[in-house]
């Protein structure tokens, strides 16, 4: 195998010519393209080649079988880690039975809508809970680094073949995109239930019961569900399934996470940075990434979204949280990244397993508390919305002063000038402090940047331990905590590969007790 890389202007693609000499009649692949900036800007291809008797490592999707009349394994949630979960099922030739607490991912959109223009949460649908999962409507970054637990080309061939790009298999950063992505889940859906797997909506599971012979979930409405094994892929907010667990007499551990802002700066000045003054219509919208370290903290950037919107992503009432998204096409006039500042569970005093998520949901209470004084107080110019989230811009919140006008924002329901640096808790606010003016990018601190609060949701506060060899629940081996709801992951594909490894573990132990009973 020979490997070869060829650089071109932003505006075009390697010609056939360049490939073909560099590749000297050898058969090729292109395995990877990315964009250089450090310099002049430039795309990268990198190639591989093969002589007589070689062939490309690819990647062989298993044929996905009819299991309608196979043992059921249940799985509580429809994000990633579910759907992912499900599909490995097929292959393995178990009845894969989705209960999930939302809507269809078509449906939710409306919840979502409602959410952004009324302030009216839904706690079962919303940008966290429904099918797809909070990945469905924050851009489809598809960034990972857990190549490790499995292999990711089992995921990125899978969204390919249910409607994503090709391009994803061979971006550096790829990405799908929320415009995308519903149909994609969809398709998931119609796989699974046309090879004899179940989909049930508005199924939020309250209670479980397990015994030997498998395991039973019951949900809020009455419905129960039985199968062999339980795979809970339930997402990262979903407190009532930890409190489920702990009633159960469940084991759970308290897990450090992340917490800070949203920030916002118009897209053309990140283009402009990033690009070097160079960039032109057609080239992609520039991100940036930064991890900076802050009194024994890291403080860095998570889930960059450019020419993306910010979204309300509250769970439930009288809370302010803010996520971004963005569509394919990157095309909006902002770009929107969490900076956020890592939390581990000796910063926060108290003991039990829920002490982070409840310092987690007191920070995003107080942001929607500050909003409500500020409405009832007669002010001219505050949004009645109750998701307007309190702003300041950048370089204000650093000097600890409240800004006087707000710039122009994505956020749909509005933004109320306030003094972020103080209903922040003083460990994160006094790292973001030091930590904006240190960022390696010129342009990026600047007044022109607004800071939103709260980003909170980066990842659960609560692990659901589990067996490092079997994946099985420490409490129950019935179970199987799975993806970010249990503290293993962080991003679709990490949490689609966690499912696919919990799947596995399920099967074998449903295959092991069927060999048994035989």
């Amino acid at each position: 195998m020979k490997e070869f890389e060829i650089t071109c202007p932003l505006t075009r693609e390697p010609r056939l010519k360049e490939i073909e000499a560099k590749a000297a009649g050898l058969k090729w692949v292109l395995k990877k393209r990315s964009i250089d900036a450090r310099k002049e800007p430039v795309w990268r291809y990198q190639y591989e080649a093969y002589g007589p008797g070689e062939e490309p490592d690819t990647y062989e999707q298993k044929p996905y079988l009819d299991v309608k009349n196979s043992p059921a394994v249940l799985i509580v949630g429809a994000g990633p880690a579910g759907m992912f979960a499900a599909l490995k099922l097929l292959t393995l030739g178990l009845k894969p039975v989705v209960l999930e607490r939302g809507k269809n991912v078509h449906e939710r959109k409306f919840d979502m809508a409602r959410l952004s223009r009324e302030g009216a949460v839904d706690p079962d649908s919303n940008y966290c809970y429904g099918e797809g999962g909070a990945g469905a409507f924050s851009d489809g970054k598809l960034y990972t680094r857990s190549s490790k637990r499995g292999d990711i080309r089992e995921v990125l061939q899978q969204l390919v073949s249910f409607g994503a790009s090709k391009d994803i298999l061979i971006d550096a950063h790829p990405h799908i995109g929320s415009d995308k992505l519903p149909v994609i889940v969809e398709n998931i859906r119609n796989c699974v239930v046309s090879h004899g797997g179940e989909y049930h909506f508005g199924a939020r599971v309250c209670g479980i019961e397990s015994s030997e012979d498998g395991v039973t979930a019951e949900c809020s409405d009455g419905r129960r569900f039985s199968g062999r094994r339980l795979i809970l892929a339930s997402g990262h907010s979903a407190r009532d399934v930890y409190e489920m667990l702990q009633s159960r007499g469940g084991e759970l551990e308290a897990k450090g996470f992340a917490l800070g802002v949203r920030v916002e700066h118009p897209q053309e000045k990140i283009n402009f940075h990033q690009y070097h003054g160079q960039w032109k219509p057609g080239v992609p919208a520039a991100e940036y990434s930064f991890v900076e370290q802050v009194d024994g903290r890291g403080v860095f950037s998570f889930c960059m979204c450019p020419g993306g919107i910010l979204v309300p992503s509250s769970t439930e009432a009288r809370t302010v949280v803010l996520n971004g998204m963005s569509n394919s096409g990157r095309s909006g006039k902002f770009a929107n990244a969490g900076v956020v500042v890592q939390i581990e569970p000796e910063d926060v005093p108290g003991e039990g397993p829920f002490r982070l998520m409840d310092f987690q949901q007191s920070v995003e209470r107080r942001m929607f508390d500050w909003c409500e004084e500020q409405r009832c107080s007669g002010a001219k110019d505050i949004p009645q919305n109750p998701m307007a989230a309190p702003a300041q811009r950048m370089e204000d919140f650093c000097l600890g002063k409240l800004s006087k006008k707000m710039p122009p924002t994505s956020y749909f329901p509005g933004v109320i000038s306030a003094p972020l640096h103080e209903l922040l808790p003083p460990i994160v606010a006094q790292r973001l402090q030091k930590a904006f003016p240190r960022v390696k990018m010129k342009g990026y601190y600047t007044n022109a940047a607004l800071l939103l609060g709260v980003e909170s949701r980066t990842s659960s506060p609560v692990r659901v331990p589990r067996v490092p060899d079997t994946l099985q629940y420490v409490s129950d081996p019935m179970i199987y905590p799975c993806g970010e709801g249990a503290g293993y992951s962080g991003g679709i594909v990490s949490s689609a590969i966690d499912g696919i490894r919990c799947a596995e573990a399920a099967a074998a132990a449903v295959t092991s007790s069927r060999d048994e009973e035989l």
